[in-house]
């Protein structure tokens, strides 16, 4: 069984992306792998959760009004 590693990051934090961040599937309007949020763009944590199977925290992230999108911390950064 893989431990559960404790979040870096806590709800309402602002963040920006490190990476660009494309749609996995999880935005039916949207083409695949479609830019939805550039490097740099700036939101805040909504809300953590954990990955399953991997026991990852993961990060629910608001982009302003366009996006709610799940990250890894290898993929934001506080502000």
């Amino acid at each position: 069984m893989i431990e559960p590693r404790l979040p870096k990051y806590q709800w309402g934090q602002r963040v920006k992306a490190l990476v660009d961040l494309r749609n996995d599937g999880s935005y039916p309007g949207a083409p695949a792998e479609a830019l939805l949020i550039g490097v740099g763009g700036i939101g805040e944590i909504v809300n953590v959760g954990r990955h399953a199977e991997a026991n990852l925290p993961i990060y629910l992230v608001e982009f302003g009004q366009r996006f709610v999108i799940g990250c890894l911390e290898d993929e934001i950064s506080p502000i």
